[in-house]
């Protein structure tokens, strides 16, 4: 079934009735009591309030174990940051979509990964996360999220107005819906009110650090080709597969009229704070029809990204050779400590999947349900974390954050902030042979050793 584009808006906005005379500010805010009740359970983003309370903690003096913010945990390269510097004068308002500069280079980064682009089909904005939230806006249907999931889909859906509908992920893989309960969750929902018509994939994974198979990738696109269903796939971690030779598919490749495709400086160049990303739309006259959507949306929010970051950003889509080298040294170092955190949660007799890519591991403290009670009063995820917190000042996320059940005990723990507290000390990790013997990296998989022989009573799993 092809895919037939975002729904046409159903009421202009002058049509819309306005507050009655003599109503006053009673009209405003019982509009504002109607919209806070609808969107009331949209806290802040539980990692960025996770990193703000271990960042209180700090200021206290007191010592933390920061593994719950997905932060790269790296110097911004040198060359991006002149690049910046030299861009800082472009005060300007540009397209909306973006420089023709930004958009050729990203078009060129994802023809160099076998998705052949045309400029004219990128769109830029302010991160990755906000071309997300106006995709969202755009579709205007409800969307299917994997479970795990990245915190703020389901959170960016509820404040579109759109509904979010979890789907187990596929079991051992992550990031992608199990297809047959794609499909039922599709067909039930069929005939009500706001019947599925999307669906996203985080290829690779977060929470989990896992990558979907290119068999389940091509699965779920069969079922949206059956339905009409947009794919949104966020690819953000893309470059961070620890694996070169682990096979990468993206929904582009095998259902290009139907997928749009995010990513951004974020994660493999650690410039998370500068704010840019781009999108590529789909193939065709819908994929046209989604673009001019978009760009509307993003007309009245953002106006334009920010032009020096566009110039900044377009000259790391072109790949250059120092800049390409710094992916891969990241990767490296993500890899090397994110495994040997992942070891020692095996050691300890929890269940982990083998991390595949970035810097995050999912481990399962079921195991440890009965003694966890039995010792501290945990009963749920949110209890698991706080315990960490509280008693051993290390940031976690429950499960729960991800869309799992309360009573789910996997916590998402991400080792990038690990590499030191200094830009000095974060090159050397970058520069190491071996990251694992630098001191300051010992020491923290050495107190999370620590924290895990505790909590399971054990006092030789520290190592």
């Amino acid at each position: 079934m092809p895919w037939a584009g975002p729904a046409a808006m159903t009421e202009p906005i002058s049509s819309r009735t306005p507050h009655p005379p003599g109503a006053g500010i009673a009209g405003p805010l019982a509009v504002a009591g109607k919209l806070a009740t609808r969107r009331d359970n949209v806290p802040v983003s539980a990692t960025l309030a996770a990193n703000e309370a271990l960042q209180r903690r700090r200021q206290r003096g007191e010592q933390v174990l920061p593994l719950a913010f997905g932060e790269a945990g790296l110097p911004v390269h040198p060359r991006l940051i002149a690049e910046l510097a030299a861009a800082a004068g472009r005060g300007s308002y540009g397209p909306v979509a973006g420089s023709p500069r930004l958009r050729a280079a990203a078009a060129g980064y994802w023809s160099r990964r076998s998705l052949p682009t045309e400029p004219e089909a990128v769109v830029s904005g302010p991160g990755s996360k906000a071309l997300l939230f106006g995709t969202m806006l755009a579709l205007g249907t409800s969307i299917a999220l994997p479970r795990p999931s990245w915190v703020s889909y389901a959170a960016q859906a509820t404040l579109a107005d759109v509904t979010p509908q979890f789907v187990p992920a596929v079991a051992g893989e992550g990031g992608v819906c199990d297809p047959d309960a794609l499909e039922a969750a599709v067909r039930s929902r069929r005939h009500g009110d706001r019947p599925i018509g999307a669906v996203l994939m985080t290829l690779p994974d977060n929470p989990t650090g896992r990558l979907a198979s290119p068999a389940a990738v091509r699965a779920v696109c069969e079922v949206a080709e059956r339905h009409g269903l947009l794919i949104i796939s966020d690819e953000i971690y893309r470059d961070l597969v620890h694996d070169p030779d682990l096979p990468f598919l993206s929904p582009a490749l095998v259902a290009p009229d139907r997928t749009i495709v995010t990513t951004s400086l974020s994660k493999n160049l650690a410039a998370g704070g500068w704010r840019i990303g781009v999108a590529r739309m789909p193939d065709g006259p819908a994929g046209s029809a989604l673009r001019a959507r978009l760009l509307g949306i993003a007309s009245e929010i953002w106006s334009a990204a920010a032009g020096p970051m566009q110039e900044a950003a377009a000259v790391a889509l072109d790949e250059p050779a120092d800049l390409a080298d710094r992916v891969r040294r990241s990767r490296a170092l993500h890899a090397a400590v994110c495994r040997e955190a992942a070891r020692r949660c095996t050691a300890a007799g929890l269940d982990v999947a083998p991390p595949q890519a970035a810097f995050y591991l999912y481990p399962d403290f079921t195991p440890w349900r009965d003694k966890l009670l039995a010792r501290f009063g945990v009963r749920t995820g949110d209890d698991l974390a706080t315990l960490l917190l509280d008693q051993y000042g290390a940031g976690t996320l429950p499960g729960s954050a991800f869309g799992e059940s309360p009573s789910c005990l996997r916590l998402r723990l991400a080792t990038s902030m690990l590499y030191g507290d200094t830009d000095a000390e974060r090159e050397q990790a970058l520069a190491a042979a071996d990251p694992l013997r630098l001191p300051w990296i010992a020491a923290a998989l050495d107190r999370f050793g620590a924290i895990l022989a505790d909590l399971s009573g054990l006092d030789d799993l520290a190592a």
